[in-house]
């Protein structure tokens, strides 16, 4: 047995320092970068581009560390070379070892846990100590067996090691038979292993890092090889692994992205990766539980949510539940909440991008899961002869039938022979997905929808109906292959979203509106290095609208029935942007993007979005960013429902700055801290939002002037929603990503949100005095929110996860609630309350919650099970919506606060294959 050791030659070890500025001097570092090389004269050094004032001495190697042959390796003749780079610091110290090329999990394993032990001189720039990296390679000879082992013995035994549970390979596992205890074996990289043990009865050790150890007994026969499978439990079941991933350059200012179990393991989200992003900085509530995200104090459809690029119109499911993608699709969650990249057009606030998990082609995988809202599957199968992977899952909500049949079961009896109405909450989701090898590109068609109907349904012909329901199908097909030195994608979608209204009230009163609208979009997009500095990225995208209605009224009088199109729009946008890095340190990019609104007949807007980001490497630890854009949107309601973005074009277009400035830094090992700081104007806001009082118009308040290109409503008695104003705030994150067996994070954000305001002024007595117009905060400003996300995964496979939230309150606008009353006089002179003035109203109370989730997981041969208690709201805590004012006309004035305390607890069970 031989081992070698020897430095990485030229071109491989590259070191790079950073030389201090000489203080008379009045220049600014020098940058050497110098290929090391050993040779038998001793280090030899190459300075290549750099300043000749600059004297660089490499390290010296001051103290070997050789790396032992595996001996279990020695009759597979295992022989090659394992690449490092080794960080060295100042001292000479090796600060880090990572594997750049590697032969066997074994040898890989032994150089570096070698490496760490190497020595060397210090690096100098200009006599002064500096860190460097430089390449370190460990050459591998197999030992020269003795003659009488050349012959082997026969395999006897043979066969694979995998973890229970998931069926992954175990690498580098041991097995070792007490009848030849100096004579073990491990697996290679796909677990395979073979044995040439004698023929007889063996008591078979397996062990393995990570992994209980399992003890087998095989009855070995001579010339006959028997083929085993050996199952280990993993000590811990889906632990918090730190994931090494391929991860997108940086070049956005503001974006938080999530992992795994960060998606999946929160407490209070009913394992829904899309609520996690309920708790990341930037983020207010319209209340707590419902999952529609107050970005960055803008109407919460100003957020725009995709799916691998695709616009999703409803995200949850009846507000309270989950997102209407089945979790285990989901691989990685985007979060910018603000000044997001110019492919994420027509929109003025952040934007949320959940990413398909990657098919796998290597088995089978399913899932399947039940709990207290609803059930669900997902399954997976590749067709490896085809190049072919096929994905579908589902889910269907069968407790809100439950919590609907306990809600029936509370109200008051029926008259006799009358079944009247029962409440109906309901929901369901599927997708679908097809990807297809196609030369050296990928097809993938996805499809999926979702189905949420709420309301009370008569249950025979004398009770009442009043029924809601949302629905929508998507149906994507993509193409990417590369092109011309870079990667063209190519999309087109068809979707279709119903809104509907049922109401009757027999005999002979009901109506039903049913709204339809078809969308057909198509995008291309395409990605081209130009150099090793920069990157060109183009794309455009067309979306066409079309709307219909189908309205049916039945009256005494008379029964109407009319379908009709109400709306007809295109939108067409283009876009472009440039990752320029002149050097490590800089990331310059900036972009455009250029759109327009068409809606028939005759209605034309454009909107030209330049942008920008730049990042900066201050050092190794401490990222300084900051950016700067243009956004347009059309106007919006309190969420996105089908033909409000079409035909409230009509009203022209929203327009807004986002400032932002920010710094990224690695303060401690395991802990990543951000800071963003973003001003936002908002030039021309149209927020649909039903305030009480607020931009009230009569026939003798006359309309401002239209925006160009909007015809003149005349004399109609409209609201004027436009409006302007700002947004500015601070948000920190300090995040422990997934590794150590924990996870979590701190989330601050101060934030406020101003818009002018037109509003009443009332009299002592009530009555309305005049108007008046105001800087005043936005209907749902909440100045501060806290997180703080904690989950911990023990050895015995039980996690323990909680979440604290807390957030001031809103402006008693009356938005959702009431409007600030104070005390007054009526008529006659008695104490009454009477609404104050808009620019007077408190704030609703400050509002404080803990979420926590339990689960115990068990490993068998090939599934997983796992039990868990998720509950949002633990300490079942009030939020305070409104106040209900009491008394006046002689009696006691009261004031109480009204609120539900939304509290839910999921127990569920999730079993894996």
């Amino acid at each position: 047995m031989a081992v070698w050791l020897l430095v990485l030659c030229a071109p491989v070890g590259r070191a790079s320092a950073q030389a201090p500025s000489t203080p008379d001097a009045g220049v600014p570092p020098v940058a050497a970068e110098v290929d090391l090389a050993r040779t038998d004269a001793g280090w030899t050094v190459d300075t290549g581009p750099s300043d000749a004032g600059s004297v660089f001495l490499p390290p010296a190697l001051a103290q070997d560390a050789p790396a032992p042959y595996p001996p279990q390796l020695a009759a597979e003749r295992v022989s090659g070379v394992v690449r490092l780079e080794l960080l060295i610091d100042a001292s000479g110290e090796v600060e880090s070892a990572t594997l750049v090329q590697g032969i066997h999990p074994l040898l890989d394993r032994a150089a570096l846990h070698a490496a760490p032990h190497l020595r060397f001189t210090p690096a100098t720039v200009d006599g002064q100590p500096v860190p460097v990296r430089l390449g370190f390679e460990y050459r591998f000879e197999a030992p020269v067996l003795p003659p009488d082992a050349v012959a082997q013995a026969p395999v006897t035994l043979s066969g694979r090691v995998r973890t229970k549970g998931n069926r992954r390979p175990v690498v580098g596992a041991t097995l070792v038979s007490e009848a030849v205890p100096d004579a073990p074996v491990q697996t290679d990289a796909q677990g395979h292993f073979q044995a040439r043990w004698p023929a007889g009865e063996h008591r078979v050790r397996v062990s393995a890092p990570g992994h209980k150890a399992g003890t087998f007994r095989e009855v070995l026969k001579a010339q006959e090889a028997l083929e085993v499978v050996y199952g280990l439990e993993p000590l811990v079941i889906n632990p918090y692994e730190t994931v090494v991933r391929a991860d997108r350059e940086r070049t956005e200012v503001s974006r938080v992205t999530l992992h795994d179990a960060e998606l999946r393991e929160v407490p209070g989200t009913m394992g829904d990766p899309f609520r996690v992003v309920m708790l990341l900085p930037g983020v207010g509530s319209m209340l707590s539980g419902v999952a529609y995200p107050v970005v960055r104090g803008s109407q919460p459809a100003a957020t725009g949510y995709f799916l691998d690029g695709i616009r999703v119109p409803i995200l949850f499911h009846l507000f309270l539940g989950p997102a209407v993608i089945h979790p285990d699709f989901i691989d990685t969650i985007d979060f910018f909440p603000g000044s997001p990249p110019p492919r994420y057009g027509r929109l003025l606030g952040g934007a949320i991008e959940g990413r398909l998990s990657r098919p796998r082609d290597d088995r089978v995988h399913g899932s399947a899961y039940a709990d207290l809202i609803n059930a669900g599957f997902f399954l997976e199968t590749p067709f490896p002869s085809t190049g072919t992977n096929v994905s579908v899952a589902g889910r269907y909500s069968y407790t809100p039938w439950l919590i609907a049949l306990a809600a029936n079961k509370l109200q008051d009896p029926p008259a006799p022979g009358r079944l009247n109405e029962k409440v109906v909450l309901d929901f369901w989701d599927y997708q679908l997905r097809v990807e297809q090898d196609v030369g050296q590109g990928k097809l993938r068609l996805f499809a999926f929808g979702s189905s949420d109907t709420f309301g009370t349904e008569a249950q025979d012909a004398f009770g009442d109906t009043a029924m809601q329901s949302i629905v929508f199908h998507r149906m994507d097909l993509r193409h990417r292959h590369p092109l011309g030195g870079g990667e063209l994608e190519l999309g087109v979608t068809w979707g279709l979203d119903r809104f509907a209204i049922v109401s009757s009230d027999p005999p002979d009163d009901a109506t039903a509106i049913h709204i339809d609208q078809g969308t057909w979009a198509a995008r291309a997009g395409y990605t081209l290095p130009l150099d090793s500095t920069a990157t060109l990225r183009l794309g455009g995208d067309v979306d066409h609208k079309r709307a219909i209605v189908d309205f049916y009224e039945l009256t005494p009088d008379e029964e109407t029935e009319q379908r009709a199109p109400v709306a007809l729009a295109t939108f067409m946008g283009a876009w472009a942007e440039l990752v320029y890095q002149p050097s490590p340190r800089w990331s310059f990019v900036p972009g455009l993007r250029v759109d327009n609104y068409h809606l028939s007949p005759g209605i034309d807007h454009a909107a030209i979005e330049p942008r920008l980001t730049v990042r900066h490497q201050f050092n190794d630890s401490l990222v300084l960013k900051g950016s700067a854009g243009l956004f347009h949107q059309p106007p919006t309601s309190l969420i996105s429902l089908p033909v409000v973005d079409v035909g409230s074009l009509l009203l022209g277009l929203q327009r807004g700055v986002q400032l932002s400035l920010g710094a990224e830094w690695k303060a401690l090992k395991g802990l990543e801290l951000g800071v963003d700081a973003y001003v936002n104007p908002l030039v021309r806001t149209i927020e649909l939002t039903p305030f009480s009082d607020e931009g009230l118009t009569d026939e003798e308040t006359p309309l401002p002037d239209p925006e160009p290109g909007i015809p003149d409503r005349g004399d109609i008695d409209f609201p004027d929603f436009q409006s302007s104003g700002v947004a500015y705030g601070l948000e920190l994150l300090i995040r422990h990503p997934l590794g150590d067996n924990w996870f979590g994070w701190l989330s601050y954000t101060l934030q406020r949100s101003v818009r002018r305001t037109r509003f009443y002024r009332y009299d002592f007595e009530g009555n309305v005095m005049g108007e008046a117009t105001g800087d005043l905060p936005f209907a749902f400003d909440q100045t501060h929110v806290l997180n703080l996300v904690l989950s911990y995964k023990f050895s015995n496979s039980v996690t323990l996860g909680g979440v604290l939230h807390f957030n001031t309150g809103r402006p008693e606008y009356g938005t959702l609630g009431t409007q600030t009353h104070r005390p007054g006089r009526d008529g006659s002179g008695r104490p009454s309350w009477v609404k104050a003035d808009r620019d007077a109203v408190d704030r609703l109370p400050p509002f404080f919650r803990f979420d926590m989730r339990l689960s115990k997981a068990w490993v068998y041969e090939t599934f997983s099970l796992e039990a868990y208690l998720d509950m949002l709201n633990v300490t079942i805590s009030q939020e305070t919506v409104s106040f209900e004012y009491d008394g006046g006309g002689g009696r006691p004035l009261s004031k109480k606060a009204v609120g539900l305390p939304i509290v839910l607890p999921i127990l569920g069970m999730k079993g894996r294959y």
